[in-house]
């Protein structure tokens, strides 16, 4: 059996490594590969957001009575805040939007996902149309099935906009971050 000096000593050094570990992951955070992806995390968070109210409203109040329809107008609507908060904010491009380099990949990766939450959208239709179950509920499956589908496919998009929005010279990056964290009127 151990002894208690024992378990006490694993448990501090458990306590350190966590430590150490949290210290990395926070230094991380502050780096610009770290800031880019809590950016993008957070505007997959929005657009999410927009994506769930917009097909909680439009279904649940049976304003598009289809599941799959109401996924991709859900959907449809998450893209815009997801194009514009992405370009200008994670990846800090400014000016306009090149047709070929970035609206049309962006485009076709949104088509992609949209696509492949229809398929989830099409599960919960037949989860709907094979129960009987409320409407609030029935509301809650499209919105899972859409959220899960979207789950999936954000990885493959981190890495995808990552090259499309990917500004040529490390010093644009530099000073964009340099910018934003400067005080207001500095």
């Amino acid at each position: 059996m151990n002894s208690t000096h024992e378990r006490a000593t694993r448990a501090a050094s458990s306590v350190a490594l966590m430590r150490v570990s949290l210290g990395k992951i926070i230094e991380w955070t502050k780096s610009h590969q770290g800031r880019k992806l809590i950016r993008f995390t957070s505007v997959s968070v929005v657009s999410t957001v927009v994506s769930i109210v917009t097909i909680s409203l439009v279904y649940g109040f049976k304003i598009i009575r289809g599941e799959v329809e109401a996924t991709l107008f859900g959907n449809l609507m998450g893209a815009i805040p997801s194009y514009t908060l992405n370009r200008r904010w994670t990846w800090g491009k400014t000016g306009r939007s090149h047709l070929r380099k970035e609206i049309l990949p962006f485009a076709v990766m949104s088509a992609l996902g949209i696509s492949f939450s229809m398929v989830g959208g099409a599960y919960a239709r037949h989860l709907v149309h094979t129960h009987r179950w409320s409407h609030v509920f029935n509301t809650g499956i499209v919105d899972a099935a859409n959220l899960a589908s979207f789950a999936i496919f954000w990885v493959l998009k981190l890495v995808v906009f990552n090259r499309i929005f990917r500004v040529d010279e490390e010093a644009e990056i530099d000073a964009h971050l340099l910018r934003e964290e400067s005080p207001p009127g500095n």
